[in-house]
């Protein structure tokens, strides 16, 4: 993928799909998110790493509101985040969210899970709608699991059927919040595999995850945390070859054994 230039003052706003700034969020007495900057433009894959506790999956979860913060603003396509209600229901629609565990509907079927959605929020056709999830089930490798329910497949499957069902909003940006965690060893790259070919697709992705492989190799941009704060970012290459700050520096020294 070409690199996404970021975009000047005089032009801002054009190509910038998430602007966050100044956002600040609190647990309590812990400052989880601490004046939070970041924009991520249209086809964008930024990949969000950093110890734990560092905020990363509350960033994460403020782009779609599932976490609300305390003070500055969260523009997605050049609006601010609502509030609630039926806006709300919309703006998710836009934001595809993938979790660590899959939160897939147990008592409906694959399919179901992925038309339900496109029905209920899209207002889609049922016959539409199931054409779709059929096709978005086959993109992603589990078309033959269409009228299996979620306990029936591994880990791996049920992930891919929870990113199929997120596509099928047709979102604007997908965020992914450490998805291959929950993962046995042997189906994380099926995930993955899946995942880098939505970044060759040009979707506009904010990926949470350790897999440091992935960063490398999908991302445009790699935004360190630590603290609650954004340490550093930088294109791949710069970042694991020539971490700038001591923090990024011995967080690779840990987790990269070679």
């Amino acid at each position: 993928m070409t690199e996404v230039p970021v975009a000047k003052d005089a032009v801002a706003g054009t190509n910038d799909l998430v602007v966050l700034k100044s956002v600040n969020k609190h647990f309590g007495a812990l400052h989880v998110l601490q004046d939070i900057d970041l924009t991520i433009a249209r086809g964008e894959v930024v990949v969000v790493i950093g110890p734990s506790g560092s905020g990363k999956s509350t960033l994460c979860r403020t782009v779609n509101r599932l976490e609300s913060v305390d003070s500055g603003s969260i523009l997605i396509d050049g609006k601010p985040l609502p509030a609630e209600g039926r806006e709300l229901a919309r703006l998710r629609a836009d934001v595809g969210m993938v979790f660590q565990s899959f939160n897939l509907f147990a008592h409906k079927t694959v399919l179901e899970n992925v038309t339900l959605g496109q029905l209920k929020v899209r207002k889609t056709d049922k016959a539409k709608a199931e054409e779709k999830a059929r096709a978005l089930l086959d993109r992603v490798g589990v078309s033959t699991q269409a009228d299996k329910y979620p306990a029936q497949l591994s880990g791996g499957q049920q992930q891919r059927v929870a990113i199929a069902r997120a596509l099928a909003m047709d979102p604007k940006v997908m965020l992914f919040d450490e998805p291959t965690s929950a993962l046995d060893p042997e189906m994380i790259n099926e995930v993955l595999e899946v995942m880098q070919q939505l970044a060759r697709d040009g979707m506009t992705m904010v990926v949470v995850t350790h897999e440091m492989g992935f960063a490398r190799s999908a991302a445009n941009r790699v935004v360190f945390m630590a603290d609650g704060r954004i340490v550093e970012e930088a294109a791949p290459d710069q970042f694991f070859s020539n971490p700038r700050s001591d923090r990024a520096k011995d967080f690779l020294s840990k987790i990269l054994h070679h």
